[in-house]
């Protein structure tokens, strides 16, 4: 299962935090792609995700935003 959300306009580290709330409260397998635009994300989101045990599956760029999608 996959789910999406949008934190163009939410400021890096505040989307990662964001993100790791859903991610927490997600089952496992399940696959959430967030919707970025702050650049530093396309960096620190990654490596937060990694260290903390989640698989990053993609990061794409989009044309006015990146995808990236964790797996719990």
């Amino acid at each position: 299962m996959r789910t999406e959300v949008d934190l163009r306009g939410v400021p890096c580290p505040l989307n990662w935090a964001k993100t790791k709330v859903r991610l927490e409260a997600s089952t496992r397998g399940t696959e959430l792609a967030v919707l970025v635009d702050d650049a530093r994300s396309v960096r620190d989101l990654p490596r937060a995700a990694e260290a903390e045990g989640y698989l990053v599956i993609e990061v794409v760029k989009l044309a006015d935003a990146w995808r990236i999608v964790d797996e719990k």
